[in-house]
């Protein structure tokens, strides 16, 4: 059995790792809601958007939006993947790069497949064995929507000249703090509603349908990547919380059992103490 001194440096230890982890989860606790009332606020416009342009394009005309909806051959794939810049937020990180690299070998496989980083944790990873065309994890440093305007304009750009055939996006999509959604979504091309399309005769278009959608299309687009962004970003400080509330937890059942055998140890020592107290007496009388 361990000596009393270090089963309280252990116990110390401890301690000052559940004030650690108890901190971070209420910081954790404080970003999310921000976070959550952000998300929550833009996600009903963005759908409605998304929805909106996919009914247009599967009714367009000629060449109007033509360069974002050309579903060519695949043969060129770029992945943008979004992690978070920290650790300490159990599985948030290491299950979108699991599904990132699945991209790499299943759906896509044989294909050539690079990647956009939005994150330090999966720049870290993937730039290890997979091409990283470029890293932009420093927008969590602003996270703003006309920042990641310029992202979106990148991707729009390389995919209208040829550059790639196909961009997904892949990241956690917030459902709540203890649950997040590994989701990979379908950039570019713009996929059309299927079958009969019948809500176009719903809208008035002023002054002409060509004219709106030209300008809505890149509007969706920088909306749905500031959605994928700001979902991820909820959802790290919701697994954050979760996992430092299970540190939390698991520190102090490791405190208590801890304590329990300093107490063992100590009352052994103790009754060890009294023997040799009482043999000696004993051996004195004799």
């Amino acid at each position: 059995m361990a000596n009393l001194k270090e089963i309280r440096n252990r116990i110390a230890s401890v301690k000052s790792t559940m004030q650690i982890t108890s901190a971070m989860k209420m910081v954790s606790a404080a970003k999310l809601k921000k976070a959550q009332d952000a998300i929550t606020a833009m996600r009903p416009y963005a759908n409605k958007l998304t929805e909106l342009l996919q009914n247009l394009s599967g009714s367009l005309d000629g060449d109007v939006g033509a360069k974002y909806t050309d579903n060519r051959e695949v043969k060129k794939v770029l992945v943008v993947s979004i992690t978070s810049n920290r650790g300490l937020c159990g599985a948030f990180n290491s299950n979108i790069i699991k599904e990132s690299v699945s991209l790499y070998h299943g759906k896509y496989g044989g294909k050539q497949v690079d990647y956009i980083t939005i994150g330090k944790k999966g720049n870290d990873i993937l730039g290890k064995k997979f091409n990283i065309i470029s890293n932009q994890s420093s927008i969590f440093d602003k996270l703003t929507f006309e920042n990641v305007t310029v992202i979106a304009e990148d991707l729009m750009q390389r995919f209208t000249t040829g550059e790639y055939d196909r961009i997904e996006l892949v990241y956690n999509r917030f459902k709540n703090a203890a649950t997040q959604i590994v989701t990979t979504e379908q950039f570019l091309p713009i996929v059309p509603v299927e079958g009969d399309v019948n809500a176009s005769a719903d809208y008035i278009f002023e002054p002409d349908k060509a004219g709106i959608v030209e300008q809505l299309i890149p509007k969706s687009l920088k909306t749905q990547l500031y959605k994928a962004i700001r979902d991820s970003f909820a959802s790290e400080h919701g697994a954050r919380m979760t996992a430092m509330h299970k540190a939390t937890d698991n520190a102090g059942e490791l405190k208590d059992q801890l304590t329990l055998t300093y107490n063992k140890a100590r009352q052994a020592a103790i009754t060890g103490e009294i023997l040799e107290i009482v043999g000696g007496a004993e051996a004195l009388n004799d």
